[in-house]
């Protein structure tokens, strides 16, 4: 390996954490924190997802009681 090869693998090793930092700056300053109306809308989405699941739970759970039953149930 020459002078030249070790100072540009040396460089890229070095460029990968730069760019890393640097994205990581951009992406931190671009967030911003949500306001009261736009909190309410995800609070909201979130919790119809947390009923719509727990209805589906429920309801298979209901429905795989007396399936259960009937199979254990005959032996």
């Amino acid at each position: 390996m020459s002078s030249s090869d070790i100072k540009e693998t040396a460089q890229q090793v070095v460029d990968g954490p730069k760019q890393f930092f640097k994205e990581g700056v951009q992406f931190i300053n671009r967030c911003k924190k949500p306001d009261q109306q736009e909190f309410l809308k995800i609070t909201q989405a979130v919790a119809m997802g947390f009923a719509a699941l727990g209805a589906l739970g429920y309801f298979v759970k209901l429905i795989h009681i007396p399936i259960n039953n009937i199979l254990v149930g005959a032996a």
